[in-house]
């Protein structure tokens, strides 16, 4: 049996069904050597999305649902992870690696990507294991000794809210600290961010490893991704609410869609690039660099009426890859390629972060308004419906996410409903509402009626947690040892 240091929760906010999964698995850590707990939160994420990687604004909700990361320094020459999920034939729960494969001097990520893919079932440890070469890479930080990690997550995965951030994110921060490395918030997420890029090889932007380290309860983050600049988080106003209701169709920003319309995005600056007469030179097979003193390497910083007048008829509504490469050389990403044999939705990938980041800043603008009017709410839910539609024209929408925005609409703002748009990586994933405080009832009434008119369970997600470096680390102790610690402090002092 174990607990927290000082007592439960620690520093923690509602560990107690962490411990009770940890002491199922109580022996897992060695008794007599600290262990750190770290905690960081799923998000919701309600204006900006995909614009991420263009450098828009985003503003991100810190959810309630969680992961917890216990890691323990050991002497045994093996890192070891074990997921406490529960039974799944398709995934191996306990994953043991050479601790050799990971501390190279200069660790290769495609060689290690390659190491924790070999297996389907192990796949999901590289969003742990992934933190030991990229903390010896980025850091010089080297892992001497042996690991253990444990994960507890209570944020629903393939739902679009980010656990895969939430779970890098606890994992730096328990790791570090297990090894003694200080690392700030936003150091740390653009690390976790090179985890799943480089490690993992899913092209994310960084605005969900920012909100799972430095989100604030009940308010949200507001990122510039330019590359992560953070502004002052805008407090929700007390009269409104924020709610998830996933759609029950698995999201996964590895997917096709994604990375294509990523790539599609990349392309279109490209092409803006050359329309504007900026200086372009090669940077290896399919990559360039643009020196862009205009846009600064943002399509996010290209204003809609600019787009419109100067761009939008110029740039192609589709383009294959073969022609682009063959005309352009190549893309500023770092992180995607382009396929000669694949065919790109580029204007529309294009256009959508410069109106994106539009749309949040007016969304921002009107929340900050007081009083807080129903004129500001319905421009707040168009503004959110704008950009579903956005996400839709991209291709990454679904008929699920579909579905419950439109009967989000159909309630209308006479009840308390006024807007609703896909989150993250679009795809199917969780639809965002915006609500009159109070409105939970009707928010499960939605999602009930979906499950019935489609058979997908509608799983509802609400409440709001701080990100990981706003709180403490916990330290693990046996629990029998923090009771007899209290007993010789009694006998001390009354001794």
């Amino acid at each position: 049996m174990w607990s927290f240091e000082g007592g439960a929760p620690g520093p923690l906010p509602d560990a107690g069904r962490f411990l009770r999964k940890l002491d199922a698995h109580a022996d897992f850590f060695d008794h007599r050597a600290p262990v750190c707990v770290a905690r960081a939160p799923g998000r919701l994420d309600l204006m900006g999305g995909i614009a991420d990687y263009s450098g828009s604004l985003v503003l991100e909700l810190p959810l309630e649902a969680a992961t917890y990361v216990a890691a323990q320094l050991t002497s045994e020459p093996t890192v070891t992870v074990l997921s406490t999920a529960g039974s799944d034939p398709d995934v191996e729960p306990l994953v043991a690696i050479p601790l050799e494969n990971l501390e190279s001097s200069e660790p290769d990520y495609g060689d290690v990507r390659s190491r924790l893919g070999e297996s389907p079932a192990r796949r999901w440890a590289a969003y742990v294991v992934g933190a030991l070469p990229v903390l010896r890479r980025e850091l010089g930080a080297r892992l001497d000794r042996g690991l253990r990690a444990l994960v507890y997550s209570e944020v629903p995965p393939g739902s679009g809210v980010s656990s895969s951030a939430a779970l890098e994110v606890a994992a730096v921060r328990a790791i570090s600290e297990a090894c003694g490395i200080r690392v700030g918030g936003r150091d740390a997420a653009l690390l976790c961010q090179r985890v799943e890029n480089l490690v993992v090889g899913a092209p994310c932007g960084v605005m969900d490893q920012m909100t799972a380290a430095l989100g604030e309860r009940s308010r949200l983050l507001a990122l510039l991704c330019q590359p992560a600049e953070l502004e002052p988080v805008v407090p929700l106003p007390e009269e409104i609410e924020v709610w998830g209701v996933h759609s029950g169709i698995s999201h996964a920003v590895s997917g096709v869609d994604y990375g294509t319309v990523r790539t599609a995005a990349f392309m279109g600056y490209r092409i803006v690039a050359e329309l504007s007469g900026l200086e372009v030179a090669p940077s290896g097979e399919g990559r360039v660099r643009i020196a862009d003193p205009v846009w600064h390497g943002y399509l996010a910083n290209v204003p809609p009426s600019v787009w419109e007048e100067r761009f939008r008829a110029r740039v192609p509504e589709v383009a294959g890859g073969a022609a682009f490469l063959e005309t352009y050389g190549g893309v500023t990403d770092a992180v995607t390629r382009v396929y000669p044999s694949a065919t790109y939705p580029v204007r529309q990938a294009t256009a959508h972060p410069i109106y994106e980041h539009h749309r949040v800043r007016l969304f921002r603008a009107l929340l900050s308004a007081r009083p807080l009017d129903e004129e500001h709410l319905w421009l707040l839910g168009e503004l959110m419906y704008q950009s579903h539609a956005s996400y839709g024209a991209c291709g990454l929408g679904s008929e699920g996410t579909d579905r419950l925005v439109e009967m989000v609409r159909e309630a209308g703002m006479d009840s308390g409903l006024y807007g609703a748009k896909i989150t993250g990586g679009g795809s199917g994933g969780t639809v965002a509402v915006l609500a009159r405080r109070g409105s939970e009832p009707l928010v499960r009434e939605i999602a009930e009626r979906y499950e019935r008119l489609t058979g997908r369970a509608a799983l509802v997600l609400g409440g709001s947690s701080p990100g990981a470096f706003r709180i403490g680390v916990g330290r693990l102790v046996p629990a029998q040892a923090r009771a007899g610690s209290r007993q010789d402090r009694t006998v001390r002092e009354e001794g």
